[in-house]
């Protein structure tokens, strides 16, 4: 490809992404004016590269249904118009610094494939602006997105499509979101989604590079599946969920002074996770393959308040595919965890007891664990996993 035609290519992007911006935030603001309770809210500003920009001196005091972390009237207000997007988003090391993680509200770390992980992003409170690299769906996570809600939008590129019990893609047929609110790549395409070769400074594969921005996912389901805080029949998201418990973060002499925490993955090092406690912030700071984990949107290292390990059943699906490299969890029933916050480590169980319940974790008296206020990461590993802390 000549270079005038890259750079015609690329203004062309340019301008349809400003476009798309414009058209997002007019729709935005159209649906936050018809609400009465944010009417003397004001609208958050559009930075240049489309991504919402809430006024951070305004007092937080509104609590994010999904994790419990606090923000402004100004926030909410924009919040109540959508619902949950949970994004399927690879972890690769060809695909690291991926976009977002760092605003997502809620992440389930597993085993797509080979010991590689995949995470399963959910955001609604934050807008975190790019995402991706974008990769296709598997069964066990579309489990963990039926959590939120009864319509939360799954966003994907394709998936496992092999007759047997690790088909994702007849699932989402059969529960009824495909075409509804399954946002799978294969059947939309550009300029929700788009292909970018460059944004990790290097080259990578074509399964690498697929990216979408949440407001642009947020517009797609709003206009083209009239998904937005409510379906088309007006019914809102949050009629079945059901929230965690949360606390705010202890005092400073009630926190730990320190502790490390290694998960594995398999028996591939490039996967395995490190978990530092920092006892000022409260927060476990992320390593991944031996190096920060940063977000490419922030270049920041991940942290997170909560770390929970979700210890489940792992098979393969025996379904004819190559290598048999498909993968199931026993998602529903009961099984050990672990949750880690405050520096401390908790002892607990997990139950879930069908597709759409929530997981809830309980302590060894049977106590429903509340979380810190902030992001809740979750790690699933088969039953003889590996986790050590000190």
């Amino acid at each position: 490809m000549s270079s005038n035609n890259k750079l015609i290519i690329f203004f062309a992007g340019l301008a349809l992404y400003f476009l798309s911006a414009g058209i997002s935030y007019f729709v935005f603001g159209s649906v936050l004016s018809k609400n009465p309770a944010a009417v003397s809210v004001p609208l958050p500003k559009v930075s240049q590269d489309g991504q919402l920009n809430f006024d951070e001196s305004l007092p937080k005091t509104e609590e994010c249904p999904i994790n419990g972390a606090k923000y402004s009237k100004q926030q909410e207000a924009w919040w109540n118009t959508h619902g949950p997007l949970t994004v399927m988003i690879e972890n690769h090391q060809e695909a690291r610094p991926q976009s977002g993680l760092s605003k997502a509200d809620t992440i389930y770390e597993i085993v797509a494939e080979g010991g590689i992980s995949r995470f399963l992003t959910v955001f609604y409170c934050q807008d975190p602006g790019q995402l991706g690299p974008i990769r296709s769906a598997r069964t066990y996570f579309i489990d963990f997105a039926s959590e939120y809600g009864d319509f939360p939008l799954y966003v994907h590129v394709g998936g496992a499509n092999t007759p047997g019990p690790a088909d994702a893609l007849s699932q989402l047929t059969t529960y009824g979101w495909t075409n509804h609110n399954d946002l799978n790549q294969f059947s939309i395409g550009f300029p929700t989604f788009w292909r970018d070769y460059d944004r990790l400074g290097h080259t990578v594969a074509t399964e690498h590079t697929m990216y979408s921005t949440a407001i642009k996912l947020w517009e797609y389901a709003a206009k083209d599946r009239e998904l937005t805080n409510v379906d088309e029949d007006g019914k809102a998201w949050d009629t079945s969920f059901s929230p965690y418990k949360f606390t705010d973060d202890p005092k400073l002499s009630e926190r730990a002074s320190k502790q490390a925490i290694n998960v594995e993955y398999w028996n591939n090092s490039e996967y395995f996770v490190d978990w530092t406690y920092d006892t000022q912030s409260n927060n476990y700071k992320r390593e991944n393959g031996g190096k920060s984990h940063l977000d490419k949107n922030t270049s920041k290292q991940l942290a997170a308040k909560n770390i929970v390990v979700l210890f489940m059943r792992e098979s393969n699906a025996n379904d004819g595919y190559e290598n048999n490299v498909h993968l199931l969890y026993g998602t529903k029933g009961n099984g050990k965890a672990i949750v880690f916050k405050d520096g401390k480590r908790i002892n607990a169980t997990w139950k879930k007891a069908s597709r759409t319940s929530r997981t809830i974790l309980t302590d060894s008296s049977g106590k429903e664990i509340a979380f810190n206020r902030g992001l809740i990461w979750f790690h699933v590993l088969a039953t003889d996993g590996a986790v050590t802390a000190k």
